[in-house]
């Protein structure tokens, strides 16, 4: 059984480096090669012997595997480097904190089986115990920083600090208060070992309390974000409507006077002053033209938001297809939020290539529920992260029980938004 310890250590070095990788892996979300591994057992490995020549270790032999974890991460996986380097810290900071309290347990009771038979499968399932408490931690923390639509990179450095001080006093901890295998029948020692135990698991679990501050920490800023956003849009679409009812009242007035204009033209009509006429009638149609909508939806929030809007880009090909109940109970704020985020964003997939730019609009009534659709062309490749356009738009549809889908096929995006009609 003198290769035991060999093959311990083995198991233990082959074994933690799988766990890591796949933790930066699923961490940094990109793909784990086959080669990666071999080369990553081999850098550590190749730290583990420098040092123990050196006969140092502790602080600068966990310090240098996570500068090669880091690289690894950078160079193999292809992650951004704030990404890698939280990758590396934490897989550190877990390994050595789930050996830590392995080791209290070793202390504390397999002394009493040295020389025995026994010792050997219980320094087996120790090693399982490891593995064990590495994927379980692992797990836990790609839970609680599972990267949503709306990536937390730009609050990521807020938790190197705290990692790194966990592995720091872990490293302390390891180099200078553990004796392994120590006698301890007295309750002095085993005391001591029970206290170390329990410190270690208080500093995995303010590790995970951290994360978990962290990840309400990201929610709270987003959702700041999203406010500020949301109110930005409220203050547009605010401009929006008071342009609207501006061209509805202007459009009211020549109505209103229309029977006037008939007059007058009927006037020179009939006295044989035909170019005057003729003049006239060009000026009342560029005051129809101004005041008349491209679209006519039957509602004049949305008509105005139209022609704002596809007027812009005339580079586009638009349809619109879309008649909306004259009385639905539906916001005029609301149906600004849905058509100009909507609009906003299909012209600007447009403009980004992905075919001749076009733009198609429909709207379909059944029973309660009205379907909008915007249909438009867009460049190749997956469906982007939801913006805080989309978000805007999926909250205006859930006050009235709607929702909201988005899909992407080759180069075509459809945005569906279902309504409630009251």
């Amino acid at each position: 059984m003198d290769c035991f310890p060999l093959l311990i250590d083995a198991l233990y070095f082959t074994g933690q480096a799988l766990l890591q990788l796949l933790f930066a892996s699923r961490l940094t979300g990109k793909a784990l090669r086959l080669w990666i591994l071999p080369v990553y057992l081999s850098l550590l490995g190749a730290i583990g012997l420098f040092f123990a020549r050196l006969s140092v270790g502790g602080v600068l032999a966990a310090g240098a595997g996570v500068l090669v974890l880091y690289a690894v991460s950078r160079l193999g996986l292809k992650a951004p480097p704030l990404a890698a380097w939280l990758a590396a810290v934490l897989a550190f900071c877990v390994s050595q904190l789930s050996a830590g309290i392995v080791s209290a347990l070793e202390a504390a009771l397999f002394p009493r089986y040295i020389g025995a038979p026994l010792l050997y499968p219980l320094l087996l399932a120790a090693q399982v115990l490891f593995f064990l408490l590495c994927a379980g931690c692992y797990a836990a923390i790609l839970r609680l920083l599972s990267w949503t639509q709306d990536r937390q990179m730009p609050y990521i450095s807020l938790l190197l600090f705290p990692g790194l001080f966990c592995l720091a006093v872990e490293l302390y901890i390891l180099q200078t208060a553990y004796s392994f295998f120590a006698p301890s029948s007295s309750l002095e020692e085993l005391g001591k070992q029970g206290t170390l135990l329990l410190l270690q698991v208080l500093g995995l679990a303010a590790l995970l309390c951290a994360l978990y501050a962290y990840r309400r920490l990201c929610q709270g800023f987003q959702a700041q974000a999203a406010l500020q956003s949301l109110t930005q849009a409220a203050q547009a679409q605010k401009v929006y409507l008071a342009e609207a009812r501006l061209r509805w009242e202007q459009t009211r007035a020549f109505r209103h006077d229309i029977r006037n204009h008939l007059s007058v033209l009927d006037g020179l009509l009939r006295g044989g002053r035909l170019e005057e006429g003729r003049a006239y009638l060009k000026k009342l149609e560029a005051v129809s033209s101004a005041l008349s909508f491209p679209h006519q939806t039957g509602d004049p929030v949305v008509d105005i938001l139209l022609g704002e809007k596809l007027g812009l880009a005339k580079e586009i090909q638009t349809e619109v297809s879309l008649v909306l109940p004259p009385s639905w109970g539906i916001d005029s704020l609301d149906l600004c939020v849905i058509f100009a985020n909507a609009l906003d964003n299909a012209i600007a997939a447009c403009r980004a290539g992905g075919g001749p730019p076009s733009i198609r609009i429909t709207g379909q009534r059944q029973g309660d529920l009205y379907l909008l659709a915007f249909e438009n062309t867009c460049p190749a490749g997956p469906l982007p992260p939801a913006g805080t356009g989309l978000a805007n738009i999926r909250a205006a549809a859930e006050k009235y029980q709607g929702a909201v889908l988005a899909e992407k096929t080759d180069q075509r995006f459809s945005l569906h938004v279902l309504l409630h009609i009251p």
